[in-house]
C-alpha cells in the first residue's frame, strides 16, 4: 500500500459500501463522486465552487493533458494541483480511453499505442510507462494503470486478448511506478461482459498489487441492464479492503444503482456537459430550461435544493440566458447539476451507515416516477 494513503471501510448494507479513503492531500468520503476537469478546469466552475457543491475529489485526464499545455510544462509551473488552484486529492486517468477515442491514425503494438492528436495532427507515443510519467509530472494523487479499451462491437476473443494485454501492461504500469510515498496506483480491470474474462483480469491485478482497483471497459455503449448484469458479480472479483471505481458513470440511476453493487468511485462529464446544454439533473428526473414552459415560471429549477441557481433564480430566469446564450447559464446549471451529484452521494453515504439504503433507493426511484412539477 501506499505510504500516507489508506482506505477504512466503515460500514456495508447488502454490497453496498462506504467509508474513507485517506490520501496526504485530504480525505475522500465513499461512495464518492469525482468531478471531471479534462483540461485541468471543471468547466464553468471555479475550484472553491467545486469544492463548495461538496466535491473532495476531482479527475483531470493524461491525455489531454500531454497534449496541451503538456506535462513537463505543468510540472514546471509547480504541478496540477497549483496549476488548477485545486489543493485537494486529484486522480488521473491513464489515457487509453481517450486515445481509442479521439485520437486518429492508431498503431497499437505490445509497446504501446502510437497516434496522432486530434487537435493538430502531431505525432504521439502513449505506453505503460509513459503515462506513469505523465501522470507522475502532473503529481496526480491517484494514478490509474495504462489499459487498452477495445472499441465495442468486439468479439469474445478480441474482448480476451485486449484483457491479456492490458495485465501485461498494468505490471509495467506497475514497475514504472516505482515506490512513490504519498501517491497511490490503481489497477483496471477488463473483460468486457463475460464472467470468466473478468474474474481473469481480477486475479491478474490482485496478483500484481494495487492501491485500488477500476472496474473498467464498461459505460460504453453496452446499456445499463448489461453494466448491472456485470457489477452483480465483478466488484466481488476485488479485495474488500481496497477501493473500487466504475470508470466513467453516470446519470443518477446508473450511480445509485452501480453503490448498491458495490462500487466506491465514479466519474462523468455528464453533470457538467448537461449543464452547458440546459440539462438540468434533480432528484424528480431531468430538466430541459430550454423549453418553452419555462419561459413564465418564477419557481426554482427544484424548490429542495440549496445551490445558488436554485436559491437566487427562477426557471424564467435560467430559461431566458439559455436562450441568450449568456456564459452564466452554463455556470450556474453546471453548479445546480454538480451539486445534485454530490448531494445524492452524501445521501448514499448516510442511508448505508444507517442501514436503510433499501429505503432511500426506493425514494430516490418514487420522486423520479413522479417526474417534474407541472408548470403553473
Amino acid at each position: 500500500m501506499a505510504s500516507g494513503f489508506g482506505f477504512d471501510l466503515k460500514a456495508t448494507d447488502g454490497a453496498a459500501r462506504t467509508g474513507v479513503i485517506h490520501t496526504p492531500r485530504g480525505d475522500i468520503r465513499t461512495p464518492a463522486f469525482m468531478p471531471v476537469g479534462t483540461a485541468a478546469t471543471v468547466k464553468a466552475m471555479l475550484p472553491e465552487s467545486v469544492r463548495a457543491t461538496g466535491a473532495d475529489i476531482l479527475l483531470g485526464n493524461t491525455y489531454h493533458l500531454m497534449l496541451r499545455p503538456t506535462a513537463e510544462r505543468i510540472a514546471r509551473l509547480g504541478g496540477l494541483h497549483k496549476f488548477m488552484n485545486w489543493d485537494r486529492p486529484i486522480l488521473t486517468d491513464s489515457g487509453g480511453f481517450q486515445v481509442m477515442s479521439l485520437a486518429s491514425l492508431r498503431k497499437l503494438t505490445e509497446e504501446g499505442v502510437r497516434f496522432s492528436s486530434h487537435i493538430d495532427g502531431s505525432k504521439h507515443m502513449l505506453s505503460p510507462e509513459r503515462s506513469m510519467e505523465i501522470q507522475k509530472l502532473l503529481g496526480s494523487d491517484i494514478v490509474m494503470c495504462f489499459d487498452e479499451c477495445p472499441a465495442l462491437p468486439a468479439t469474445e476473443a478480441e474482448v480476451a486478448k485486449s484483457m491479456a494485454l492490458s495485465m501485461r501492461w498494468a505490471q509495467r504500469s506497475r514497475d514504472a511506478f516505482g515506490d512513490r510515498p504519498g501517491h497511490a496506483l490503481f489497477g483496471i480491470m477488463q473483460g468486457g461482459v463475460t464472467r470468466d474474462l473478468r474474474e481473469e483480469s481480477a486475479k491478474a491485478l490482485t496478483a500484481i498489487g494495487f492501491d485500488g482497483y477500476a472496474v473498467g471497459g464498461l459505460a460504453v455503449g453496452e446499456g445499463q441492464e448489461a453494466m448491472f448484469s456485470v457489477l452483480d458479480y465483478a466488484p466481488g472479483f476485488l479485495p474488500a479492503d481496497k477501493p473500487r471505481y466504475l470508470m466513467g458513470v453516470g446519470k443518477p440511476d446508473d450511480i445509485v444503482g452501480a453503490v448498491e453493487r458495490g462500487i466506491d468511485m465514479m466519474d462523468c462529464v455528464l453533470p457538467s456537459r448537461s449543464g452547458r446544454t440546459g440539462q438540468a439533473w434533480t432528484r424528480r428526473g431531468q430538466v430541459n430550461i430550454k423549453n418553452a414552459r419555462h419561459m413564465d415560471d418564477p419557481r426554482p429549477l427544484d424548490e429542495n435544493c440549496t445551490c445558488p441557481a436554485c436559491r437566487s433564480y427562477s426557471r424564467a430566469y435560467l430559461h431566458h440566458v439559455f436562450r441568450a446564450q449568456e456564459m452564466i447559464s452554463g455556470m450556474l446549471l453546471t453548479w445546480h447539476n454538480l451539486h445534485y451529484y454530490q448531494e445524492l452521494m452524501q445521501g448514499l453515504r448516510e442511508a448505508i451507515a444507517a442501514g436503510r439504503l433499501a429505503d432511500f433507493v426506493a425514494a430516490f426511484h418514487a420522486a423520479r416516477a413522479e417526474g417534474d412539477i407541472e408548470p403553473l
